[in-house]
């Protein structure tokens, strides 16, 4: 039974660090062209992403915290200057 409760508490240390690690993300158009990058915590969003149109112009940024949208999300025109700026909560 102890041996069992032991190899319990390893397998679920391990899934809990691998779930958590943090790697980078990169999406890509069809053409090859960069769509999105960003990290990912496990299979949810977390931290800074930003989101570009085929012509490299950055359309879109914003933090994720564990999969959901939080602070201060900016929309670019299509010259990439600053559009619109939206706070959520």
């Amino acid at each position: 039974m102890v041996l069992r409760r032991l190899i319990f508490e390893i397998e679920k240390k391990f899934f809990h660090k691998s779930f958590m690690k943090t790697t980078e993300q990169l999406h890509y158009h069809k053409d090859g062209s960069l769509w999105a990058k960003g990290q990912m915590q496990g299979n949810l969003m977390h931290g800074y992403w930003e989101w570009y149109r085929k012509d490299g112009v950055i359309m879109r940024s914003g933090y994720f915290e564990k999969g959901k949208q939080v602070g201060e999300w900016i929309t670019y025109d299509k010259k990439g200057k600053v559009y619109k700026v939206t706070k959520i909560k």
